[in-house]
């Protein structure tokens, strides 16, 4: 599912190639590292249907310069899943109403809609980051 999610949502940033080589035992490494952070880190699973189908996590902000003290690590929901408030509902789970900071896809409408929506807006920050062995430029919003 973590896999269908980045290839649902970074299809157009990155090479088929690169997220054709996504690695479950990567992924299951992924999650076996956040299920041990301690408490202020905070992961979510939606499921429907008994199926996971989407998932969100926040912790404290891994930024220098940090324009708040938390911060949203990712959110994804399965395309299918879009626009039933599931997304809604994994955002406030991992952040609530808080004053937070997150780096999301500059190519990423959709997101970027979903979370101005919540109130964030781009502080001007954009960085160039690895993914998948290639790299993909990020924009910082904060609320």
């Amino acid at each position: 599912m973590h896999a269908t999610c980045w290839h649902e949502t970074y299809d157009h940033l990155v090479s088929t190639a690169a997220l054709e080589a996504l690695s479950p035992r990567r992924m299951a490494e992924l999650w076996s590292h956040w299920s041990s952070l301690g408490p202020e880190y905070r992961q979510y699973v939606a499921l429907a249907d008994g199926e996971v189908v989407g998932f969100s996590g926040s912790g404290p902000s891994r930024d220098d310069d940090a324009p708040r003290e938390r911060e949203l690590y990712f959110l994804y929901l399965l395309s299918a899943w879009h626009g039933t408030g599931i997304g809604q509902q994994l955002f406030d789970a991992a952040v609530g109403d808080e004053a937070v900071s997150l780096w999301v896809a500059e190519d990423n409408p959709r997101a970027h809609r979903f979370y101005q929506r919540n109130g964030f807006a781009a502080d001007g920050s954009r960085k160039t980051e690895p993914f998948l062995g290639e790299t993909i430029t990020e924009v910082r919003l904060v609320r």
